[in-house]
């Protein structure tokens, strides 16, 4: 009885350490990583002179709006459309034309082109891709009173300016 007593309060035991024993535990970890690329996103506005009558010259602006990832800097550069950056021409279509050109600041005095044939250009740094993120630009458009201007026939005219964002 003796040996069945101690194998009962044995057997007790050990089921009582196997009930309380816990599973084996491991960890481990791993890296998370990604980089942030330069980016730029660039749109424009449309500029309207309005209606010429020849004898007064016009202004207008349009607006260059750029976001770039936080910290990259850019530079934005105009084309010279129609013409050349000494006098961009808008055409009727044929073979008509108006003189105009494109300014960096209200006063005319630098013709924003790509840094070229004495142009200037406009450069800033990027403050991050949402929107309030987002700088818009001035460009200051003149249409003066030119005997060319003056000689241009009743008519719509346009021209096309390509907008380059180089960061």
């Amino acid at each position: 009885m003796r040996n069945q007593t101690i194998a009962t309060v044995s057997a007790a035991v050990l089921l009582a350490l196997a009930g309380s024993a816990q599973a084996g535990q491991k960890t481990t970890s791993f890296n998370v990583a990604a980089s942030v690329a330069s980016n730029c996103v660039v749109s424009a506005s449309n500029m309207a002179f309005g209606p010429f009558d020849g004898l007064t010259a016009l202004t207008a602006t349009s607006g260059v709006t750029v976001k770039c990832t936080n910290g990259v800097g850019y530079n934005v550069k105009l084309g010279t459309g129609g013409g050349s950056y000494a006098t961009r021409l808008m055409s009727d279509g044929g073979s008509n034309t108006l003189q105009y050109n494109l300014y960096t600041t209200a006063g005319n005095t630098t013709v924003w082109g790509n840094g070229t044939s004495s142009t200037g250009t406009v450069s800033w740094t990027g403050t991050g891709l949402s929107s309030a993120g987002e700088y818009t630009h001035t460009v200051f458009g003149t249409l003066p009173v030119t005997s060319a201007n003056q000689a241009a026939p009743v008519g719509s005219y346009s021209d096309t300016i390509t907008v380059t964002v180089d960061y």
